[in-house]
């Protein structure tokens, strides 16, 4: 769960649901999305932005 650090009680951030633009997998993010920008879930970001995933270090 993601957490706004503006205020000293941390409340949970507001989390909207969406689907992944790339994949189609339902997804939640913190910002409310905007019709006609796409939407990335976690692993599609990632592989958009070439992190690697961290689950599989020893495949290369």
């Amino acid at each position: 769960m993601a957490y706004n650090r503006d205020n000293n009680d941390y409340q949970p951030r507001q989390m909207y649901p969406a689907t992944c633009s790339e994949c189609g997998k339902k997804c939640e993010v913190p910002f409310k999305p905007i019709e006609g920008k796409p939407i990335f879930c976690r692993d599609c970001y990632a592989k958009k932005k070439g992190y690697k995933n961290n689950y599989n270090r020893n495949e290369e």
